[in-house]
């Protein structure tokens, strides 16, 4: 039994009997190095940061639950949609993308939007963003893409042209930077915005019939945004202001909400659709296939400590559970190996392990050893290696996912559908006049800086073929004209 309750101790459990004065040698030293207590602390204070995240530092996180009010079991036999009324914990973490971990909140950025189902068929996580498109479609760009966002190597100041560079060069990215620079670039609070999976998943029932499908999370709480010059005060007098008002929110009982959708399509139109499926900078038209609610997320947990859960908390959209597959996304199909390994690298090999991230489900795979391995390692067992006739883990032939036909040439190619102007044109048309003014104001503001003048009209030939007006103001508003 311990006797050191209250007791301040080293990390190996024993008392500490001075933890006000270190060591020394007379009254004026020097510092004695058996003072094994001041070594564990200075040794442990510089370790106790993990390496931030690549993008996604910034970020907050709540637990909660996700109730099924729809059946849509002859859909998917994913366990967690199974049944109407069943509960599933889960957690999320909202996040900026570009900006460090100590970087303000209301800065206009996407945000991150990634839910971890823990279910009783292992965890499930949907890693996705406030927008349903992304800047481009090929994981192969995303570190180039990144680059763009991150500082300029010499003077360690945000890059405006390698910005519009990247993106007048990247037609794709039209929809999303038009999202981006619209009212919804700088949402009011995590808790007013939308949620999407983005990406095109497969999901298969018990049959084995598949579907393609798209997750729609939308806010009970109504979307709200920030007007620009409040974001930028606030940026610099409470750069943590989504943060403290999610915890705030929750502590005081004001459980956010947000309703799930999707999107179902059969398998066959995606060779017959007129934008491709997979392709994640497109959205599929409601009208063509209108959204099917699925259930109910609530938040009703603040983490109890924000380092162990929120920034040791890992997802990656490879998390499946049986009935939800990958799809041919590029985008998705890059992601699936690139979320793991950076997991692997700044958390550890077994940061599954961690409580906030270990299922609730019975794991038994033949993973052994590592670096902060915590979890018994599996105990006495010596069956960590498959086939085997002990007793140990065995596949489950029913458990496969979904056979599914390739064919074609290996080559690196592009999409096959390349417009890149009528959905971000839609979008435009479909915003009020104030809407329209607000989002040219936003981008003149961005594109401004941008001191190449080629860059600036490539990207507002973009535009002008999104839409002839949208162009035109935009090329007004910085002085130029439409280029031929």
């Amino acid at each position: 039994m311990s006797t050191n309750k209250n007791k301040l101790t080293t990390s190996t459990g024993a008392p500490v009997g001075d933890n006000q004065n270190s060591m020394t040698a007379g009254s004026r030293g020097p510092t004695l190095i058996q003072d094994v207590h001041l070594l564990e602390k200075l040794a442990h204070f510089n370790r106790e940061r993990v390496p931030e995240r690549v993008v996604h530092a910034k970020g907050a996180g709540a637990h909660g639950y996700f109730e099924v009010t729809n059946d849509l079991s002859k859909y998917t036999k994913a366990n967690l949609f199974s049944a109407v009324g069943k509960r599933t914990p889960m957690f999320i973490r909202f996040s900026t993308v570009a900006g460090e971990l100590g970087s303000a909140d209301t800065v206009r950025d996407p945000r991150g939007f990634a839910v971890k189902f823990y279910t009783e068929e292992g965890n499930y996580d949907l890693v996705g963003n406030n927008t349903p498109v992304f800047f481009i479609r090929d994981a192969i760009k995303f570190p180039d893409f990144i680059h763009t966002q991150k500082r300029h190597p010499q003077t360690h100041l945000k890059n405006p042209n390698a910005v519009w560079d990247f993106w007048s060069l990247s037609p794709e990215s039209l929809h999303q930077v038009t999202i981006l620079m619209s009212d919804r670039g700088i949402p009011a609070t995590f808790r007013h915005m939308h949620g999407f999976g983005s990406h095109t998943f497969k999901w298969v029932n018990a049959e084995g019939q598949a579907v393609w499908v798209k997750y729609h999370f939308k806010t009970e709480q109504g979307i709200e945004n920030l007007d620009v010059d409040l974001a930028a005060k606030l940026a610099g007098e409470n750069p943590d202001y989504h943060t403290e008002d999610l915890f705030n929110a929750i502590d005081k009982g004001d459980f956010p909400a947000w309703r799930l959708s999707v999107q179902i399509m059969p398998i066959e139109d995606a060779n017959t659709y007129r934008f491709d499926p997979f392709d994640v900078t497109k959205v599929w038209s409601q009208k063509d296939y209108p959204l099917i609610e699925l259930g109910r997320m609530v938040l009703n947990k603040n983490p109890e400590n924000y380092f162990a859960e929120v920034e040791q908390a890992t997802f990656s959209p490879g998390s499946f559970v049986p009935g939800i597959e990958a799809s041919p996304d590029k985008m998705l199909q890059g992601r699936l190996f690139a979320y793991g390994d950076a997991h692997r690298y700044r958390v550890g090999a077994n940061h599954n392990t961690l409580p906030i991230n270990r299922p609730i489900a019975e794991v038994n795979n033949n993973q052994r050893d590592g670096s902060m391995r915590a979890d018994g390692n599996a105990g006495t067992s010596p069956t960590y290696y498959e086939p085997n006739s002990l007793g140990g883990a065995a596949e489950s032939a029913a458990d496969k996912p979904a056979p599914f036909e390739v064919s074609g040439m290996a080559d690196s190619v592009s999409y096959d559908h390349d417009d890149h102007y009528t959905q971000p044109g839609d979008l435009y048309r479909l915003m009020s006049e104030a809407e329209r003014t607000r989002l040219v104001a936003n981008i003149v503001g961005a594109i401004t800086p941008v001191e190449n003048v080629e860059i600036k009209l490539r990207q507002i030939g973009h535009w002008f073929r999104a839409d002839p007006e949208f162009g035109t103001r935009i090329a007004e508003g910085l002085g130029l004209s439409v280029p031929e």
